[in-house]
């Protein structure tokens, strides 16, 4: 059905899912990130709770094996799971049950985890790890899109693929790459080149919104500033004043 990769970059401290599927909407089913705790890929039968009970229990300092021998022990549908689990200070965990479809297995090291059910064969994981630990270089979203389309050359899901997807979350609350494939022939392919328009098109704008440390963000004090002969508005009332934004705006 799917293989995945949840990771963390070393040098970065960014966190990320990586998967491809046979089915539509991989994006949706399978990855989930949360700033400063973690990076889950929950698959084959998946539960979403593994994820969204995990990722604040590894958010209190707790292990990717400690919170999800937890959670696995309270979920009666174990046996039919597979998920992947990375903190933040990139420990690593992954379950598969021993009811998920042939070839079913997991592969973790530091950094990441790998897994996949119904494959070609251990060579698949083989591929994405082996791709995703050279390219260390990279930033972590074309890191993973490097791995995803890695495994699909290796023999990826033995029933095809028809969704890919990445998702990168940095020190704010909302993602720094979220690309999806949702239904297509090509999906690792199409995921490379969405990779970058994205690059070209969004990052810039998902760069310039507010942060925790920054409420006004530096799209809205280019746009502000412009309008207002490049003075930036002291308070609220010279914001409201600006009501039309210029440059990137949606």
């Amino acid at each position: 059905m799917t293989f995945s990769i949840a990771a963390r970059c070393r040098r970065t401290g960014q966190l990320g899912v990586g998967a491809l599927t046979a089915r539509p909407a991989v994006g949706k089913l399978v990855a989930h990130v949360q700033s400063g705790g973690g990076a889950v890929a929950t698959q084959a039968t998946p539960n979403p709770f593994l994820a969204y009970h995990g990722l604040p229990l590894l958010a209190e300092g707790r292990s990717p094996q400690d919170v999800l021998t937890e959670l696995l022990a309270q979920d009666p549908g174990r046996e039919v799971r597979q998920v992947g689990m990375v903190d933040r200070h990139g420990r690593s965990h992954a379950f598969t049950g021993s009811r998920t479809k042939d070839w079913a297995g997991h592969r973790t090291g530091p950094g990441y985890t790998v897994q996949g059910n119904r494959l070609a064969g251990p060579q698949t994981l083989a591929e994405i790890v082996r791709v995703f630990e050279e390219s260390a270089e990279l930033d972590l979203a074309e890191r993973l899109v490097l791995a995803i389309g890695a495994g699909e050359e290796a023999g990826g899901d033995r029933h095809g693929a028809r969704s890919a997807t990445v998702v990168v979350i940095g020190d704010q609350p909302y993602p720094l790459w979220d690309v999806r494939v949702d239904d297509s022939e090509h999906p690792a392919r199409e995921l490379h080149r969405l990779h970058g328009v994205f690059r070209e098109e969004v990052l810039p704008t998902i760069r310039g919104m507010p942060t925790r440390d920054d409420p006004m963000g530096e799209a809205a004090r280019q746009a502000l500033g412009a309008q207002m002969g490049g003075r930036t508005p002291a308070n609220a009332v010279d914001q409201q004043a600006a009501t039309t934004a210029t440059g990137e705006a949606l």
